[in-house]
C-alpha cells in the first residue's frame, strides 16, 4: 500500500540542516516528494511511497538532525497537485521557502 502525506514540522527546524536531513532520509527510503521552509518557521514536506517507508520517515522526522528540536508534526493527506510542485525530473526536491 502506498501513502501520500503532507507533514508540517514545528520547533527549532530552520537553520539546523533539517531540510537536508529530510531529503537524505527520503532518498534513502526511495520516497518521492519535496521539502521546504515556511516563513512562519516551520518545515513542510510532501512525501509519497510505501506506507512503511512513509512511517519510517515520520519517525526520523521526530528526531531530526542533532541541532534540531522538533516540538510537533502535523500529518495530513496530500494531493497529487501538491506532490507535483517538485520539478518533474527530480524524485525528491528541496523547494524554495514560501
Amino acid at each position: 500500500m502506498r501513502k501520500l502525506v503532507r507533514l508540517r514540522i514545528t520547533g527549532r527546524v530552520q537553520g539546523v540542516g533539517y531540510r537536508a536531513f529530510v531529503e537524505a532520509q527520503a532518498e534513502r527510503l526511495k520516497l518521492e516528494g519535496w521539502v521546504r521552509n515556511r516563513r512562519d518557521g516551520t518545515v513542510e514536506a510532501v512525501v509519497f511511497g510505501s506506507s512503511e517507508s512513509v512511517e519510517t520517515l515520520f519517525r526520523a522526522c521526530r528526531e531530526g538532525p542533532s541541532a534540531s528540536r522538533v516540538t510537533a508534526i502535523d500529518a495530513t493527506g496530500a494531493s497529487e497537485a501538491e506532490l507535483s510542485q517538485k520539478p518533474s525530473h527530480e524524485k525528491f526536491a528541496v523547494l524554495p521557502t514560501v
